[in-house]
């Protein structure tokens, strides 16, 4: 079975629309059996703790400004009325509107816990819940006893314990990180093997992608390689942070795998953990003192380090066997 992967934050209109399109899309599917995973998105990650009324938030000229860049030429009330039309166009309603700025990770944590308890059914139903309960029912989705209330209309017995043990909380975590390095932008996402497609869009349009899709012949790599894949891609995009968390667990897995701590390596070089990233490169060109990239990059950490007598040896080195390390400098 194909899984469509379906990146979007609770808090966002647009996820609740396209939830409603993708729907109807596959109502009439007939090809390869499909089953939806919702994956978390953040469109507000600086969103507080304590839920704030969203009225007030959007009195902030700072605010209105920034959601004027999701649509140009309206103003932020103008938008929200916009997409109330085109909610109720999808039956979804007849309210609508968030009544509160409010973080959605714990939300997040639920909906996971609910597919990974109860498969792709609880997810839905518990997903369906919690955006009505943002969108249509203006509750604060932020809070324990919100949630605990959802989990339970969805038939969900285990999820208000689970959340309040910590489940999900590293799979949510790592899973944002995933779709960072993957290059989703915007909820929601539809993501398929390695086809994406961004937008709530018509469901003509995503039936049309659906199908495109799944023909392509499916590329799964092992996991330990996807992972690998991953963190790289994450520090090739400035974050070499979420490179180091989607590694620790490659780390402890496999702590001689070269690979795995080349990368490490590089990704504490450029979070500035320069004694670590000193260390693995050690011990790096200790086992291959052939490696004019290892060298360079030893160069410029004990050249950050103040150590410059140290760094000038690798660094010819580099040079010596790649002359372009030598521009470098």
């Amino acid at each position: 079975m194909r899984h469509i992967e379906v990146w979007a934050d609770v808090v966002c209109a647009w996820a609740y629309i396209g939830k409603r399109r993708l729907a109807a899309a596959l109502e009439e599917w007939d090809g390869e059996p499909v089953e939806m995973v919702w994956r978390p998105f953040r469109i507000d990650p600086m969103a507080p703790a304590r839920a704030e009324p969203l009225e007030e938030v959007l009195r902030d000229p700072v605010v209105d400004a920034a959601l004027q860049g999701c649509a140009p030429g309206m103003t932020a009330a103008e938008n929200r009325v916009r997409v109330s039309e085109i909610a109720a166009a999808e039956g979804i309603g007849p309210r609508w509107g968030a009544a509160w700025r409010a973080s959605s990770h714990d939300a997040h944590r639920l909906i996971a816990l609910a597919y990974e308890q109860g498969g792709a059914a609880l997810q839905d139903a518990v997903l369906e819940r919690v955006l009505r309960a943002h969108f249509v029912e203006q509750r604060d989705i932020s809070l324990a006893e919100t949630l605990q209330e959802i989990a339970s209309a969805a038939g969900f017995a285990d999820g208000a314990r689970l959340l309040g043990e910590g489940g999900a909380e590293e799979y949510v975590r790592e899973t944002l990180l995933r779709g960072k390095a993957i290059g989703v932008t915007t909820s929601p996402t539809l993501v398929i093997g390695g086809e994406a497609l961004a937008g709530a869009h018509a469901p003509e349009v995503i039936a049309r992608f659906v199908a495109r899709a799944v023909a392509e012949p499916r590329r799964d790599l092992p996991a330990e390689v996807e992972r690998l894949r991953l963190a790289e891609a994450l520090l090739d995009k400035g974050d070499p942070l979420g490179c180091l968390t989607l590694l620790g667990t490659l780390m402890a897995e496999h702590p001689e795998e070269r690979s795995v701590r080349m990368l490490a390596a590089r990704a504490h070089f450029h979070s500035a953990q320069l004694s670590r990233a000193r260390s693995g490169l050690e011990t790096l060109v200790a086992e291959n003192p052939d490696d004019p990239y290892v060298r360079l990059l030893l160069g410029r950490t004990l050249e950050r380090q103040g150590a410059k007598e140290e760094a000038a040896p690798h660094l010819r080195i580099a040079a010596a066997m790649n002359p372009e390390y030598g521009k470098a400098g």
